[in-house]
């Protein structure tokens, strides 16, 4: 087996500045002195870096597009990959490569730390070695994130603790794998391996926004989110089940005018766990009524990559509607 490892930045690498934690270009040498001898028993694997290192909360579509080129190019010499990644928008970076990898027939496994490697104590060293062993293992055939002993699927995946070293879960979806003194791997869930059918496309990125909706919050948001007539696409956080505050008339006007645009509005739940039911409710109703599309149990990073990939595609009316309901690699329930 021989894996690619491509190091975008992020904690993992980085070392420290007068300005605090900066990403730094060297990771190899330093990751070979850490490793010793001990990178002998390690699949082998070679090591690029992205020739503009990103602190994760720099991340734009366009690198997002960069990271898929790059393993597109890369996919037919190597057996695996591993991704290293800043923790603040891996799970956006995750759900991007999933909808833009479809068909994958490999692993691609994002991981990174929350204290750099650099660090006398640290968790990289180990969260790197096991993505290194699970990119090789041959069992697992799709987009996933490892981080301190949980393979999630990457499309399910949230940031949900910003200190401690379980900085990530799948709310709604059971762990692909556990990892402790053994390698546990849920196969009965893992995706079985396809046909490569990668869609990379241009990514616009004002294409799509992103809204919460909050008590008491003015339709005059909705209004300038959307003044821009490159905004195709509104992802819209709404209560519970996927409840709007439908007694504003003002409100929800704004969502009509929108819907009358040609905006594609996705309805989310702000809740960690559970599902959009757009019509349990009659606030929700009012959603379907409009042509709000229900976006089932997608998380805000799912339904924000998917929303943008589908309209980069240039997919729209019913066609769209159904991408958009249904899932294309294991990211919302069907």
């Amino acid at each position: 087996m021989k894996i690619l490892v491509v190091y975008t930045g992020g904690t993992i690498g980085m070392l420290p500045s007068e300005q605090g934690y900066v990403p730094v270009a060297g990771f190899a040498e330093r990751l070979q002195a850490q490793l010793g001898e001990s990178a002998d028993q390690l699949p082998q694997f070679d090591l690029v870096e992205l020739e503009r290192l990103i602190d994760s909360a720099n991340v734009l579509p366009e690198d997002w597009r960069q990271i898929a080129l790059l393993l597109e190019r890369s996919w037919a010499d190597y057996d695996g990959f591993v991704v290293l990644h800043g923790t603040d928008t891996m799970a956006y970076t995750a759900s991007a490569l999933s909808f833009m990898l479809q068909g994958c027939d490999k692993p691609v496994i994002l991981t990174g730390s929350q204290i750099p490697l650099a660090e006398l104590r640290n968790d990289a060293l180990d969260n790197l070695v096991t993505s290194l062993l699970l990119a090789a293992s041959g069992e697992i055939h799709e987009v996933c994130v490892y981080f301190n002993g949980r393979l999630l699927r990457g499309n399910r995946t949230r940031k949900v603790r910003s200190t401690g070293f379980d900085a990530f879960d799948s709310p709604n979806c059971p762990w692909l794998g556990q990892v402790g003194i053994d390698i546990e791997l849920r196969r009965d869930l893992l995706l079985e391996p396809a046909i490569p059918r990668f869609q990379i496309p241009q990514f616009d990125p004002a294409a799509v926004v992103s809204l919460f909706v909050y008590p008491g919050m003015p339709a005059r948001l909705i209004d300038a989110a959307l003044d821009d007539l490159r905004v195709r696409g509104l992802v819209l956080h709404t209560y519970g089940v996927g409840n709007p505050p439908d007694a504003d008339v003002a409100l929800i006007a704004a969502l009509e005018r929108a819907a009358s645009r040609g905006v594609v509005v996705l309805n989310i739940t702000q809740c960690h766990q559970g599902a959009v039911s757009q019509g349990a409710y009659a606030t929700g109703a009012t959603l379907n009524r409009i042509g709000v599309i229900p976006g089932s149990d997608l998380t805000p990073e799912a339904a924000f990559t998917k929303l943008h990939l589908l309209l980069a595609l240039d997919l729209n009316g019913d066609q769209l509607r159904k991408a958009l309901i249904e899932p294309i690699c294991g990211e919302c329930s069907a």
